[in-house]
């Protein structure tokens, strides 16, 4: 006689049905680790309608009439030019086809002025005494040069220049870093995202204190046209008593040997000139020596400073100091400071970021106090993608999120360019990362994806400036 087992087969498949159900019931993050949830119904199920108020972007006009019916603006002394600048504007981009929500940058500002400056000096890049300055802020999404590094390149093949520009002290990622190769030794990192009361930090929020004996290496590369070799290397330090340093080049057949100017809390460069392919700095008596970085570049041309910081949100450039912002400024005045944030904000669950745009906004005053004499423009939040109905799909959160800054950026007063359409928009990063333009996290660009992006960007400056100089040109 054979035993009756279906009580036990019925238990298993009764716990079997509980696991599923539990596992599909999982949060979508376990301590900051994304959950994959089991749907066994996947297959026939049809994929989530995650149908909100954030899925819809704005129309651009719906931010830009505020200020063509602002008073001030309108009582201001160049009122009717300011009027007249916005109607050439609109009427030229009708003509062109372009006022779409498309991939031309959205300038917010009062005549349509926000990069008269850069513009300006783009005009007369030829004739400066130094080079047209480009900050291009962000976090993670450009580390290591993606999209900076092409970005650059295409700048200075217009425009001129050479070199990387600005280097940190010491990087995370300086080892994958191809538009330079850097090593230092006997440095202490600082960053003002965890020490923001060591230093009076500048754009690269980063500040290093030396040891007795510390050193830096640095070499160009071919990676990118117009990296081989740069005319200036500059070493960028705040604070100093008694260093020496030599500094030794092209495999040591040039050395300078020198004692740095004392300093005490002012930004201070010491510059070599010549033609340089690599070096090496070495300090001695360097306690109490406080550096930020060094720049390898031509002073004329395009020179474009990637300051990236992984984990940044950009609400961070509050606490920056004016003081030593305006020196900073002294030695590397910025045409134009371009901010690239909004992915170290996005939550998987959070459609609401008013409190975010308060934040950036004041942000964004503290820049304009700190670099008076440079254009701002604000990119959007890229695309990222989580996994529902059997797809990978556009979080809500980022609909969300771009809707707030691109409200920010009409509050502001700001040129607004939308990286999310650059990439296609809704479901844009499954697309980069069917293509290889993006990581398997569907939030990181591969530097293939940051090509894209960048020449995009490229494209959309040239538009803005060539309708900029037309409008010039007639009001002239």
């Amino acid at each position: 006689m054979k035993k009756n087992c279906f009580g036990r087969l019925f238990l298993i498949q009764f716990l079997a049905w509980i696991a599923c159900v539990g596992l599909y019931c999982l949060p979508d993050e376990i301590l900051g680790f994304e959950i994959k949830k089991i749907d066994m119904l996947s297959s026939i199920r049809h994929p989530e309608a995650d149908a909100t108020a954030a899925d819809t972007l704005l129309s651009p006009r719906q931010v830009f009439i505020p200020f063509i019916a602002d008073s001030a603006y309108l009582r201001s002394a160049d009122s009717l030019r300011l009027v007249r600048r916005d109607s050439l504007y609109l009427s030229m981009l009708a003509e062109m086809g372009a006022d779409t929500a498309g991939l031309r940058i959205r300038d917010f500002s009062a005549g349509h002025t926000g990069l008269r400056r850069f513009f300006a000096s783009l005009r007369r890049v030829e004739t400066m005494t130094r080079p047209v300055r480009i900050a291009f802020l962000g976090d993670s999404f450009i580390e290591g040069d993606i999209l900076v590094a092409d970005f650059r390149s295409m700048m200075q093949a217009r425009f001129g220049g050479r070199g990387v520009g600005f280097v940190p002290i010491s990087s995370t990622v300086e080892q994958y870093r191809p538009t330079v190769r850097g090593h230092s030794k006997g440095w202490t990192t600082h960053s003002i995202l965890s020490d923001r009361s060591y230093a009076k930090y500048v754009l690269s929020g980063l500040s290093f204190e030396a040891g007795d004996e510390a050193s830096l290496s640095f070499r160009t590369t071919d990676s990118y046209p117009g990296l081989e070799a740069v005319s200036s290397v500059k070493f960028i330090y705040s604070r100093n008593s008694q260093a020496e340093v030599q500094l030794t080049c092209n495999g040591a057949k040039d050395t300078f040997l020198d004692v740095l100017p004392v300093a005490d809390g002012d930004i201070m460069q010491y510059e070599a000139l010549g033609d340089f392919t690599d070096g090496r700095f070495r300090f001695r008596r360097a306690g109490g020596l406080q550096a930020l970085g060094y720049a390898m570049e031509d002073n004329t041309g395009i020179v474009v400073d990637n300051f990236s910081l992984r984990g940044n949100t950009g609400i961070v450039w509050v606490n920056l100091d004016e003081h030593t912002c305006r020196a900073w400024n002294e030695i590397r005045p910025y045409d134009l400071i371009i901010l690239q944030y909004g992915l170290n904000v996005a939550s998987e669950n959070v459609t609401d970021y008013t409190w975010y745009s308060q934040k950036m906004e004041k942000a964004i005053s503290r820049l304009r106090q700190c670099f008076p004499g440079s254009d701002i423009l604000l990119l959007s939040v890229s695309d990222r993608s989580h996994y529902r109905g059997n797809a990978y799909r556009t979080m809500p959160a980022i609909a969300a999120l771009w809707n707030a800054q691109y409200k920010m950026a009409g509050q502001t007063g700001l040129p607004f360019w939308s990286v999310f359409h650059a990439m296609g928009g809704q479901d844009g990063m499954a697309r980069y990362v069917k293509n290889r333009w993006a990581g398997k996290d569907y939030t990181h660009l591969s530097f293939r994806g940051g090509r894209e992006i960048a020449e995009a960007l490229y494209e959309a400056l040239i538009l803005e400036k060539k309708l900029y100089d037309e409008v010039e040109e007639i009001l002239d």
